[in-house]
């Protein structure tokens, strides 16, 4: 593919349907779109009015000249008790299959990396599909990521979260 010039910026309030519109691209890369719940409210709360992760946007052009949507990165800062530092943690990323190759996989980590130098991050984390070999390949060889071998993701959504309640304490 030759070479396309890009760019990268924070997402704005104004780029929700994009955003969207990438997520649902993953979603079908994934093989899951029926699981892409996300609508333009809840971005607009989440990302934008309550700010609990943000995204960079890759665009072909440049800043003054914007182009097409090629990708984005949403991420969001956690903890580490090891490291007594934060983190982010990498939730999606994601580039158009027609841009993969170009540079702009690298780009959004290369920025992710100067946030996280910049917020004094101790560690970037984030998950892959064990049978997206390709990203596999970028992670490590490109990147030198390793994996967490000895990890093992777990979660809890809907019926599982309200369940924690049994747990809680009783409030006075």
């Amino acid at each position: 593919m030759p070479s396309t010039p890009f760019h990268i910026r924070p997402a704005e309030e104004k780029d929700i349907d994009i955003i969207l519109k990438l997520i649902k691209d993953l979603a079908t890369y994934e093989k899951e779109p029926e699981s892409a719940k996300a609508t333009p409210e809840l971005l607009r709360e989440n990302l934008f009015e309550r700010k609990y992760a943000h995204t960079l946007l890759a665009f072909t052009g440049s800043a003054t000249s914007p182009g097409e949507p090629m990708g984005m990165a949403l991420y969001f800062f956690n903890f580490s008790t090891w490291t007594g530092k934060p983190g982010i943690y990498l939730e999606d990323l994601f580039v158009k299959p027609e841009y993969r190759g170009s540079g702009v996989g690298k780009a959004l980590f290369g920025e992710l990396g100067l946030i996280a130098e910049e917020k004094q991050c101790g560690r970037i984390d984030w998950v892959v599909l064990t049978w997206n070999q390709p990203s596999i390949d970028f992670y490590e060889r490109k990147l030198g990521a390793k994996a967490m071998k000895e990890w093992m993701g777990m979660r809890l959504e809907g019926d599982g979260i309200q369940n924690l309640k049994s747990l809680a304490l009783k409030r006075e």
